[in-house]
């Protein structure tokens, strides 16, 4: 995980309708910057259907909600129609990244170890610096949760 204080790291992606986003777009905001390996999948789904519900909450605090995966575009597009997504969902299939926020690592699922994404996300404040990292993050409760973080 970033260490709090350090600098977010830049990047240039695509988020689900093609337009090219930098992690400098949003100077002056907070941003809620969350991982997830694919698209669609329960627990993930489940995670954006919480920051979505609360969308109106984050937006009154001025804080952007972005989502990252290895997806392709068509694929976080397809996801944010399904659920009604109205934040941003980017697209790093290379997982450049997706590594420089260090949320990759090994992971084990029926005893066997592979490389995957990390459910984390991380809290970046309005000059870009890590504000608060969130590790393990429970699908049912993250949004409450930064919120909280948010003084909500």
């Amino acid at each position: 995980m970033l260490k709090i204080g350090t600098k977010a790291p830049e990047f240039e992606l695509s988020d689900q309708d093609n337009n090219t986003v930098n992690m400098s777009d949003f100077k002056g905001q907070k941003v809620l910057l969350w991982f997830y390996p694919k698209a669609s999948t329960p627990g993930w789904t489940i995670q954006g259907q919480g920051l979505r519900d609360e969308f109106k909450k984050f937006k009154d605090k001025n804080t952007v909600i972005i989502g990252m995966s290895a997806d392709s575009v068509k694929a976080q597009k397809n996801f944010a129609t399904k659920q009604g997504f109205q934040f941003l969902l980017l697209s790093d299939p290379a997982k450049e990244t997706i590594r420089s926020y260090d949320a990759i690592g090994m992971k084990k699922m029926y005893g066997k170890e592979y490389e995957g994404i990390l459910r984390i996300a991380y809290l970046v404040d309005e000059q870009s610096n890590i504000e608060k990292a969130y590790e393990k993050v429970s699908p049912k409760t993250h949004a409450c949760e930064v919120l909280k973080d948010l003084g909500y």
